[in-house]
């Protein structure tokens, strides 16, 4: 064989293997094969977010994207699937803000215990020009941001005693994610944070190494909590913004025109995820309800947002808290 042609092909298996997301088709059209991965089940309204992009991204790209979805963890924790898209291995993530930290300390502001009033004030933060300056620093790190989706209203269980008031928490192990702002404000309601694992909570509470958990009513009930947790405390003391992001070295191989396919499907998908987490939260509700668990559908918040104060004390650098006062000054 002609050695120039072995040096064609040779460049094009090393070029194929090494981004791991090119295939050629038979017409000899370039196809991309794009992995997306988040940690939630199927029935989260992470992977219908998940499916309405790869709907829409493989349709108006006319075949030419190819979009295979990973849930449940299949390719690793937040931490391997944001350094999966620096590496490249990822291609899309899907999951809280809070583990972006990692990458910019500014999101912190966002996990603030009630830093937002509501989804309104957190749509009009996070889709405006904060949410762009925010976003922006991730590029400098190989991260390109989509779209802002939405984990819900994060809530306090216990397999202790039901919480009514911050004073309730005191003395409690409830696990955490390793993020400053989670674990600065269980640390202001008298409570031990413990950062584990999300993978490793289940079994983390039914052997009792820890007494309780938060996370929002979807997660909750579909990881199945409420077998291993008693008491659930309607606190919403974060509203728990989800980032959909891709691999800038992924991206930056990719044509213009189907770039933007994928940033217009993001959006789209976006909102499709947002309206569904709203709407099957009152059902989430029900179905922890109808399991047994005691709820407190009206604990005193005024006592938590009381508590939350001592933790804006701790994020006191100027950058910080300049944002802080935008967030709270922007209207919805």
């Amino acid at each position: 064989m002609n050695i120039r042609i072995l040096l064609v092909i040779g460049t094009l298996i090393f070029f194929l293997c090494g981004c791991g997301f090119v295939t050629l088709k038979a017409n000899g059209d370039t196809k991309y094969v794009l992995r997306l991965g988040h940690m939630q089940g199927t029935e989260h309204p992470y992977h219908v977010g998940a499916l309405e992009f790869k709907k829409i991204v493989e349709k108006n790209s006319e075949g030419q994207i190819q979009v295979d979805l990973f849930p449940s963890s299949q390719l690793g924790n937040s931490r391997d699937l944001i350094e999966g898209l620096q590496f490249g291995s990822v291609h899309f993530y899907i999951g809280s803000v809070a583990p972006v930290t990692n990458f910019s300390e500014k999101f912190n502001v966002l996990s603030l215990p009630y830093i937002f009033d509501n989804r309104e004030h957190a749509f009009a933060v996070l889709d405006g020009e904060i949410g762009k300056e925010l976003t922006t620093e991730l590029e400098k790190n190989g991260l390109i941001h989509l779209a802002f989706m939405e984990n819900g209203w994060r809530h306090l269980t216990n397999n202790k005693h039901p919480v009514k008031t911050a004073d309730d928490t005191s003395n409690l192990k409830i696990r955490v994610q390793e993020s400053p702002p989670y674990i600065a404000f269980i640390n202001a309601l008298g409570s031990t944070p413990v950062p584990i694992p999300f993978g490793e909570l289940y079994t983390a509470l039914e052997q009792k190494v820890i007494d309780g958990q938060e996370n929002p009513l979807a997660q909750i009930s579909l990881n199945k909590f409420n077998e291993v947790q008693s008491y659930l405390t309607l606190t919403a003391h974060t509203y728990d913004a989800s980032i959909f992001l891709m691999s800038q070295k992924v991206y930056d191989k990719i044509p213009s025109e189907l770039q933007e396919v994928i940033r217009s499907a993001a959006k789209e998908a976006a909102r499709v995820e947002r309206d569904l987490a709203k709407k099957e939260e009152q059902k989430y509700l029900r179905i922890l309800k109808e399991s047994g668990m005691q709820i407190e559908e009206n604990p005193d918040i005024k006592s938590f947002k009381e508590v939350a104060k001592r933790v804006y004390k701790e994020f006191d650098e100027p950058v910080l808290q300049q944002l802080i006062k935008r967030i709270r000054e922007t209207n919805y």
